[in-house]
């Protein structure tokens, strides 16, 4: 008997897709930390979920979403908008910028600068806009608030327009 694949979760298709975008991000160096899944379990089930019950079950659905590395070429397509481009383009940036690196390591690995520009080759943004979302995401990412709040309230700020 093969593998069973995880139960559909209680979230939209399209919040699926842009969670797994960011988490295949994430995976581009190969490693994704216990504690790093943990701390995105918490904030995004607080985001897609309205109470701590509903939040705890939902946890435990994405967990399984969140091991699975899916190559992105899989998961753009699926991106309807530009408006979903730009912030799946502006999530996986911040996810690789925010890496935490030992001294005089570059901030961004070589598998994260190589899966970073395979995305925006998928995204097939102009450049002015890549360049824009980038410059956005840097001045973000100088802001005290971390890599998950940041995320979560970009996304519900997304999520609700």
């Amino acid at each position: 008997m093969g593998l069973q694949p995880p139960p559909p979760p209680s979230i939209s298709p399209r919040q699926m897709n842009m969670m797994r975008i960011v988490a295949s991000m994430a995976w581009s160096d190969g490693n994704l930390e216990t504690n790093e899944v943990e701390l995105m379990l918490n904030r995004f089930s607080s985001l897609f979920a309205s109470d701590q019950q509903q939040q705890q079950q939902l946890q435990e659905e994405l967990h399984a979403y969140l091991m699975q590395n899916i190559p992105l070429h899989e998961l753009t397509p699926k991106l309807k908008t530009e408006a979903e481009r730009e912030l799946v383009l502006r999530l996986g940036y911040e996810v690789i910028s925010a890496s935490v690196r030992s001294p005089g390591e570059a901030a961004i690995n070589n598998q994260e600068a190589d899966a970073y520009q395979q995305l925006v080759k998928l995204l097939d943004l102009p450049p002015a806009i890549v360049k824009q979302v980038e410059a956005e995401a840097e001045a973000d990412l100088q802001n005290e608030m971390n890599l998950i709040d940041r995320l979560t309230d970009e996304l519900k700020q997304f999520l609700q327009s």
